[in-house]
């Protein structure tokens, strides 16, 4: 079926006789999901409660070796990452592009990425793959400490007009704003390239070290941006309610997610309440890649953006029931036999 996307902002109309295409950049990573019976562990490491902290190789194998007794369990991860592997999962095209280290996580993360159909845009490198030591507390509050390794090679020149080729919509991970020329070489790429820029937001830590070059994606390059009420509060200094208000006149979409309450997504002068779609929470990471994946995978359909907004619902209720951010094959079936529903 042939239909449009407008991208009020940028003026842009995209035709397309089957789904768009989505890119996302990232930082490739094996996540380390360790389940605590309390927050001891965290204190004592003196780590931000609920956020995604940097560390160097050497605190990441002080904090492996406070947990080796812990239950833990290897997954890929990656903000873009986790969402992109939601996107495919909802048959929609796309790809990833990353930094690996040439080593078993390396082979682990490409593996993953081939195995569920996303296009892997991945460049190795010397460093050994970096990884994320996630922290999850009884209640699914997770903390991050991230060694990025391979992951902090990807270079502005990655970012060229043949790997941005063939797709639509270019997913920008927010972590990567700790690389300034980077991020911005990515956005300047994308928006010559005339493709539909997504930005999630990333953590409120992240928003408050980088507030000043944030707004300088949002309000020149960014058409889709994605934050959760903390990091909509650091981005804005308003409540969730006027923090999208704000958003969305700096961008064309406005997301704003508000926990068990639910998302607003504005647009314009139209504004909409996504319910939560789910209570039972194990392990709260990857809640806001899923909803982007969601999210990003009905605008790719032609969905409207409550329809869009619902099914990002649908998926960050399903990956809170679980440790980590990946959902087996029953689940995904169940998924998309809901999304026909919709």
């Amino acid at each position: 079926m042939k239909w449009k996307y407008i991208c009020k902002k940028t003026q842009q109309i995209k035709t397309t006789m089957g789904y768009l295409k989505i890119l996302g950049i990232g930082n490739a990573l094996v996540d380390i999901i360790t389940m605590l019976g309390d927050d001891q562990i965290i204190n004592s490491l003196n780590l931000p409660k609920g956020s995604m902290t940097l560390v160097d190789r050497t605190m990441s194998e002080r904090i492996q070796r406070e947990i080796e007794n812990e239950k833990r369990i290897l997954v890929t991860g990656g903000s873009v990452a986790n969402a992109i592997n939601g996107v495919a999962n909802l048959g929609v095209p796309c790809g990833f592009l990353g930094t690996v280290g040439r080593d078993d996580l390396g082979k682990l993360f490409e593996g993953e990425q081939k195995n569920q159909g996303i296009q892997p845009l991945l460049i190795h490198s010397a460093l050994p793959t970096g990884r994320a030591v996630g922290l999850v507390e009884p209640g699914g509050e997770r903390t991050f400490a991230t060694y990025l390794g391979a992951a902090s090679a990807l270079h502005p020149d990655d970012v060229t007009p043949e790997r941005l080729n063939g797709f639509n919509i270019f997913f920008i991970e927010g972590y990567l704003v700790y690389n300034h020329a980077l991020i911005m070489a990515a956005a300047v790429a994308a928006k010559n390239a005339g493709l539909t820029i997504a930005l999630d937001l990333a953590s409120y830590n992240v928003v408050e070290a980088n507030r000043e070059i944030l707004i300088e994606l949002v309000d020149n390059y960014v058409d889709i941006v994605f934050a959760n009420e903390e990091e909509a509060k650091a981005f804005t200094e308003m409540e969730p309610l006027a923090a999208v208000e704000n958003l969305a006149g700096r961008c064309d979409i406005a997301v704003v997610k508000i926990g068990k309450e639910g998302a607003y997504v504005k647009q314009g002068k139209t504004l909409h309440h996504i319910p939560a779609a789910g209570s039972l929470v194990v392990d709260t990471t990857g809640a806001g890649d899923f909803f982007a994946a969601g999210f990003l995978a009905g605008i790719a359909k032609g969905y409207d953006l409550e329809k869009s907004g619902k099914l990002g619902a649908l998926l960050a209720s399903r990956v809170i029931r679980v440790p980590g951010a990946k959902l087996v094959e029953e689940e995904w079936i169940e998924i998309r036999k809901i999304e026909e529903n919709f």
